[in-house]
């Protein structure tokens, strides 16, 4: 695929993301038009339907999530830290979210399966690797972590989402719930938690926030 018709693919597919997740699988699709900035004819030349367009993200998240778990055991040095990289770019990816949303619409092909098998199997190793060092806990398993995932990164609702819009509070509390799934003692001494990012949301800031009226598109 050439370079700039693999960007405008980027686009198009992270837009669907968004859109999908807001709005629901049957959200129109100019607005993902719209959203990615590309022409009409860029996202119909290349998928012939909705269904289409469905399936090629399902392949693509779970492409790049494989690719994170890899990423993750590869460059950590720590096994509960590769979780912890894992579960922060599978957040940051949306995927968790975003899957059981388009379930409906989804059409799997053995080509999906085989993704599926190879992510599943790449999330396995960084849970079995972590349990094996002691510092998360027995009981975790992915599916754990996987609804984990899908529980925090689903959008705040109405005015609350514009507490979110960078992110960072979705990874706080991420931060926040895996300090929960470590054992309360390692083999060996563990280092402390790092503090989670941003700083502490009151009671107040969510009202505030959701008593202010929300835009839309």
């Amino acid at each position: 695929m050439r370079a700039d018709a693999e960007r405008s693919r980027r686009r198009i597919l992270d837009a669907a993301r968004d859109v999908f997740l807001e709005r629901g699988p049957d959200a129109p699709l100019d607005l993902i038009v719209r959203r990615a900035g590309v022409g009409p004819a860029t996202l119909y030349r290349r998928y012939a339907d909705r269904e289409a367009l469905v399936r090629d993200l399902t392949g693509d998240l779970l492409s790049r999530l494989e690719a994170a778990a890899h990423q993750a055991a590869r460059e950590e040095g720590d096994a509960y830290d590769a979780v912890r990289r894992f579960v922060h770019a599978a957040a940051g990816l949306r995927m968790g979210a975003v899957i059981p949303v388009l379930l409906e619409r989804l059409v799997v092909d053995q080509e999906l399966i085989e993704s599926r098998t190879r992510t599943s199997g790449a999330l396995d190793d960084l849970i079995r690797a972590a349990h094996e060092s002691g510092r998360l806990r027995p009981e975790v398993g992915a599916g754990d972590l996987i609804l984990l995932s899908i529980r925090l990164s689903r959008p705040l609702p109405g005015g609350l989402s514009r507490l979110d819009a960078d992110g960072t509070l979705l990874h706080r509390h991420l931060d926040l719930a895996l300090d929960g799934l470590t054992t309360q003692a390692a083999p060996a001494p563990a280092p402390a938690p790092a503090p989670a990012p941003g700083e502490p949301l009151s009671f107040a800031d969510l009202v505030a926030a959701a008593d202010r009226p929300n835009t839309t598109d």
